[in-house]
């Protein structure tokens, strides 16, 4: 499939995001804990004691992801670097654009491993503290579009677009939430989508459970997305929107 992108003007053909090889190896930790209140069916949440050391980074983690989808290449064969080796290559793909994927012959050369998963197993600590701090997930420039109102024909025609995305392997980014009141404000990226008449069912990798495939679902209906029941939400309606995409999202 070729993926042309949001922006791009030099079309490249893209391989599927796989999964959990192209997925990282570690995860991002929740402040809270969260359940569903048994007499009022709301969300209850307690601070976690002690706290996680590494929160609030699903944004940063996920535009990891895809822009390792975008611009690396891993050769396994090939000599392995030292951890300022490695720091230099992560630096590299995290420096290039979200929206437009490199060349083949252009992509930046991962030696001594097989895959991201991989790759970030063994060089977590470096990834973590590299990949960026929890203010780009709170300051993420596409954050000011989930205070706008969504419209269910305007959610429709969001479901397609990322339909499109997934199908040209572009593998993209997807932030979910509820707004005013922000149950869930996440962002997950989406690599394979199974239409059916009723509703499209996207897999999702989740920065915050990295082992497991997360649905999200569309509802061709209702003409809205939702999550299942996960430890930090406990599922149901949200609105969702692609982001990295543009320059203003």
């Amino acid at each position: 499939m070729v993926w042309f992108g949001c922006a791009s003007s030099h079309p490249v053909e893209l391989a599927p995001l796989r999964h959990p090889e192209d997925t990282l190896g570690f995860r991002n930790e929740t402040l809270w804990s969260y359940a569903r209140d048994p007499q009022t069916g709301r969300q209850v949440h307690q601070r976690r004691e002690p706290a996680p050391d590494y929160t609030l980074r699903c944004f940063v983690l996920a535009r990891v992801v895809k822009q390792f989808h975008l611009h690396a290449r891993f050769d396994p064969a090939a000599a392995p670097l030292d951890t300022n080796g490695y720091r230099r290559r992560f630096r590299e793909v995290l420096a290039r654009s979200a929206r437009n994927a490199s060349l083949p012959v252009d992509r930046i050369v991962i030696p001594g491993f097989v895959d991201l998963r991989a790759f970030s197993a063994a060089q977590a600590d470096m990834m973590r503290t590299e990949g960026g701090g929890a203010w780009q997930s709170y300051f993420q420039r596409g954050q000011w579009r989930m205070v706008l109102p969504f419209s269910r024909a305007g959610q429709a025609r969001e479901a397609a677009r990322l339909v499109a995305a997934v199908r040209a392997n572009a593998a993209p980014v997807l932030h979910v939430f509820t707004f005013p009141g922000l149950t869930v404000n996440h962002a997950v990226v989406l690599f394979a989508v199974t239409e059916t008449p009723e509703r499209f069912v996207f897999d999702a990798y989740d920065p915050n459970a990295p082992d497991e495939v997360l649905a999200v679902v569309f509802d061709r209906e209702r003409r809205g997305f939702s999550l299942p029941p996960t430890a930090y939400f406990i599922g149901g309606p949200v609105n969702a929107y692609e982001v990295y995409c543009r320059l203003w999202r």
